[in-house]
């Protein structure tokens, strides 16, 4: 099987002795994998600071994207009668 440097995986040794080869793969070819029983990823500064300031809090996502234009029934809290959802109905007596 033929395995490009990209898709293979380097050992820690290998890592340590072709440091200066793995940065210029990282930078030109993408992401490299280095360690087979423990795995790290090293990955150029300008694609993890893509993926950093792409987070957003979760109050904000939720926000931008809750659903927009459905028309769902909201019901009326003092509806006499009304199913109350997560309660044990004999939890009640």
């Amino acid at each position: 099987m033929n395995v490009s440097k990209t898709q293979r995986v380097w050992t820690v040794s290998e890592a340590k002795a072709k440091l200066s080869e793995i940065l210029r793969l990282a930078e030109t070819e993408g992401p490299q994998r280095i360690g087979v029983r423990r795995s790290f990823i090293l990955v150029p500064s300008d694609l993890w600071q893509v993926k950093e300031s792409s987070k957003k809090p979760m109050g904000q996502w939720l926000l931008e994207n809750m659903p927009r234009g459905t028309n769902l029934p909201v019901p009326d809290r003092r509806e006499p009668g009304r199913e109350i959802p997560f309660i044990d109905e004999n939890d009640l007596e």
